[in-house]
């Protein structure tokens, strides 16, 4: 469908530019290099601009961690062969909580003006409808357009988006750009205590759901309908013999765009999504998906292992501690709402065989019957050097499960074996993406080897800080 789309000859005499939606806690991304061969002959796209999306959902490990991430995309891009003057910009965004997309909307505005129709482009469950939904009700769409579009469906389920949705897009006149500078610029002056009690609520209700928050706001708003119900009194009137009737109702007239307003309209289009191949998620059920996919900010976990230890992300990921001279730290980025264990190497596959399916390791669930069907973990060993007490040398990334960053002394040699389930991907991410989460913690829990939780504080984007917030 994504390909069909895209070699439809080019409107208004330019080729469409790609808007690429990266899950940034799906480093390296499975899809992105595909997205080269769509530049190729045959397709004639303009270019690709990557929206790094779900930054909200990561907790900042050090100052500048926005900047590294960014350099991290890059990264990623020139090795998939995206680069040069086809890489229009790297944008990081929550679609979710609206951090960055007046950013977004901004260079959209700036560099491809009303140029060529936009497609949305990415993995399932990038986040690519939730950003569709989010440009839809903001100055990127024509101001009447919230109220005709259909809303893309967010669902963690491949091919949910059958149909190309799409919303026209605004053309950003001179005027128009003015108008909305003057709106951010009055925004950005606002405090906290300055907004209404509803714009308080919902900016509290963003705080739990990320790190980073920001508003997304419209410029160009059209007038609200009118309130003044229409009815007919004789319709109501009845005498002492009758028995009322219920009259029929008005079927309310869905509103359309008229012939003006889409004659020679760019579109926004939103594509059905990715799927990726030897992900994890293909082998869950719904309910499963719902605990693996992080919604909320994630909260690190961080454990000090000796060797001879195991940890146990779940039943979806085991990383043993084969060797090595001196602890170790492990932190765990992943769903909150999953599980970790840890136990002695000598009682993991026992463990395993008594408690997967189970609730102490919870996803897979459906106790025995489930593990007959759900494939084994096969291992992989892995070794690496430690690089310092505060800083991760690698990531080991289970699939889309999350993953463990693994922090040890200088020069320290470590061999840790790593299992995922059979026919997903297991990765060893080096640099790690988080280097320094292992120091977002509290102290040491006594007699175990975890640590206490640490969630950094919230920060919102596009309010005025002041010295008692």
């Amino acid at each position: 469908v994504v390909s069909a789309a895209l070699r439809r000859p080019p409107r208004h005499g330019r080729g469409p530019l790609l808007l690429y939606v990266l899950d940034l806690l799906e480093l390296p991304d499975a899809v992105l290099p595909q997205v080269p061969a769509l530049l190729g002959p045959g397709v004639p796209a303009s270019g690709v601009l990557v929206v790094g999306n779900k930054v909200d959902l990561l907790p900042a490990d050090a100052p500048g961690h926005l900047g590294r991430l960014r350099r991290r995309v890059a990264e990623a891009c020139a090795g998939a062969g995206l680069g040069g003057a086809a890489l229009v910009d790297i944008r990081l965004v929550s679609a979710k909580t609206g951090f960055g997309m007046e950013g977004l909307v901004s260079r959209l505005q700036r560099s491809w003006k009303c140029a060529g129709d936009v497609y949305l482009l990415g993995a399932t469950n990038s986040g690519k409808s939730t950003l569709f939904n989010t440009l839809l009700r903001s100055d990127y769409c024509k101001s009447r357009a919230p109220d005709i579009v259909d809303r893309a469906t967010v669902s963690p389920w491949p091919g949910t988006t059958l149909n190309l949705l799409k919303f026209p897009i605004i053309n950003p006149t001179c005027d128009r750009i003015f108008r909305r500078q003057e709106r951010l610029k009055e925004e950005a002056m606002k405090t906290e205590d300055e907004l209404s009690s509803e714009e308080k609520q919902y900016l509290n209700h963003l705080k739990k759901q990320g790190y980073l928050v920001g508003e997304v706001g419209r410029t160009f708003q059209r007038p609200k309908r009118s309130t003044v119900v229409d009815f007919d009194p004789d319709a109501l009137s009845y005498s002492i013999d009758e028995d009322p009737v219920d009259s029929p109702k008005k079927c309310e007239k869905r509103e359309e765009f008229t012939y003006n307003e889409v004659k020679d309209a760019r579109w926004c289009f939103d594509t059905p999504g990715i799927v990726k191949e030897d992900c994890v998620l293909n082998l869950l059920t719904d309910k499963e998906v719902k605990l693996v996919l992080p919604t909320v900010a994630i909260v690190p976990r961080t454990f000090i292992l000796k060797p001879g230890m195991t940890l146990f992300l779940a039943a979806l990921g085991r990383v043993d501690y084969l060797q090595g001279e001196k602890p170790a730290w492990f932190s765990v980025v992943a769903s909150n709402l999953l599980p970790v264990h840890i136990t002695a190497l000598s009682n993991a596959d026992t463990i395993y065989e008594k408690h997967a399916g189970q609730e102490l390791l919870k996803v897979p669930m459906g106790g025995e019957e489930r593990m007959k069907e759900f494939p084994p973990l096969v291992p992989q060993d892995v070794t690496l050097k430690g690089i310092g007490i505060t800083e991760a040398v690698a990531d080991i990334k289970f699939s889309s499960a999350g993953w463990v960053a693994v922090t040890a002394h200088a020069e320290e040699e470590l061999l840790l074996r790593a299992y995922t389930p059979k026919g997903t991907a297991l990765v060893v991410r080096e640099p790690p993406l988080l280097p320094y989460i292992s120091t977002v913690r509290g102290a040491r829990i006594a007699g175990t080897s975890a640590y206490r939780t640490k969630k950094p504080p919230c920060v919102v984007e596009n309010l005025k800080t002041t010295g008692s917030r």
